[in-house]
């Protein structure tokens, strides 16, 4: 196998065990209170040992972030799809009701997490931390996306979009797990996250 090929398979591993490691906290804190979560419990629960733990993480609640930014991904991924068949404006309504659809059984156990996660967030200032880390994250990353889409440098128009259009997801995702609407129909993700990306978009001019 070439050197190439190894380094490949060696980072889809490491992919792999930080996401095992990732779905493991996850559970954890969404059926429990966060304080009560250890590293040690992940560890054991993802079948890794503390030290490999530690390898992948440098804390307890940094072991959630390959989930969320996971869903930041799938996003950022829809919107450039769909962008190129659309208006822009259209586009970000369109993949943010994609993005937080609950279609199918692995959808609705994700956001049965999310729901747990960001309830435990609310009274856990490091497990949010990472929470808004990944939204500012995300944040960076529509940039180049934006100004790519619409032919303008990144300037305060396109910069001012980016913040606007990834709160307008992150506000949803939150209104929603702090309530108790299900995770599809009126209430739901994908139906907040299409009435916050719709009164973004019908303020912002820059997006045109």
């Amino acid at each position: 196998m070439s050197t190439e090929g190894r380094t490949s398979l060696t980072e889809r591993r490491r992919a792999e065990t930080q996401m095992e490691i990732a779905l493991a906290a996850a559970g954890l804190y969404a059926g429990s209170e966060g304080a009560d979560v250890t590293a040690e419990a992940i560890a054991r629960r993802a079948g890794v040992g503390l030290r490999t733990f530690y390898r992948y993480f440098r804390t307890k609640e940094d072991a959630i972030a390959p989930l969320l930014a996971h869903g930041a991904e799938r996003w950022l991924r829809l919107l450039s799809e769909t962008a190129r068949e659309m208006p822009l404006r259209d586009a970000l309504v369109e993949a943010a009701a994609q993005a937080l659809a609950a279609t199918d059984e692995e959808g609705r156990e994700s956001f049965a997490w999310t729901r747990g996660l960001l309830r435990a967030a609310a009274s856990d200032p490091a497990l949010r931390a990472v929470w808004l880390r990944v939204n500012h994250d995300t944040e960076e990353r529509l940039v180049p996306v934006l100004a790519d889409l619409t032919g303008r440098p990144a300037d305060l128009d396109v910069r001012l979009a980016a913040a606007a259009a990834s709160a307008a997801i992150r506000v949803a995702v939150e209104t929603w797990a702090l309530g108790d609407a299900p995770a599809e129909g009126p209430g739901s993700p994908a139906d907040l996250g299409v009435r916050a990306m719709r009164g973004l978009t019908a303020q912002l001019d820059a997006l045109g």
